[in-house]
C-alpha cells in the first residue's frame, strides 16, 4: 500500500527558508510523478509544484517561481520543497502526493507551514 509522510514544516518569519520532505513507501518511487499541493484555511487546495519522471521536468505555480525549488531523490524513496523569501500568503497546510506508478495516486497527510513574524 502507497504510503507518504510529509516532515519540515513549522513556523518561520517572513523572508525565511523551510524545506518540506516526503518519504514514500510501498510502491515504485521511480515510477511516480510526485507533486507538493497546499491548502489555506477556508481555501481549495492548489497545485504548488510537479516533478515528473523519467526526466525530473519541474513546473510551478505561479506566485512560487523562483522562491520555490521541488526535488527528488529516487535512492531514498524522497521528495522535496526547498522553499525560499516565504511570504505570508504561503501559509497553508502542504500535501504530497504521488501519481503514475500503476495504482491510485497517493496523498500524505499534510505538514502545516505558518508565515508569521
Amino acid at each position: 500500500q502507497a504510503l507518504l509522510v510529509e516532515s519540515g514544516g513549522g513556523l518561520v518569519q517572513p523572508g525565511g527558508s523551510l524545506t518540506l520532505s516526503c518519504a514514500a513507501s510501498g510502491f515504485t518511487f521511480s515510477r511516480a510523478a510526485m507533486s507538493w499541493y497546499r491548502q489555506a484555511p477556508g481555501k481549495e487546495r492548489e497545485l504548488v509544484a510537479t516533478i515528473s519522471v523519467p526526466s525530473s521536468f519541474t513546473n510551478y505555480a505561479d506566485d512560487v517561481k523562483g522562491r520555490f525549488t521541488i526535488s527528488r531523490d529516487n535512492s531514498k524513496n524522497q521528495a522535496y520543497l526547498q522553499m525560499n523569501n516565504l511570504k505570508p500568503e504561503d501559509t497553508a497546510t502542504y500535501y504530497c502526493k504521488a501519481v503514475g506508478f500503476g495504482e491510485s495516486p497517493a496523498w500524505g497527510q499534510g505538514t502545516q507551514v505558518t508565515v508569521s513574524s
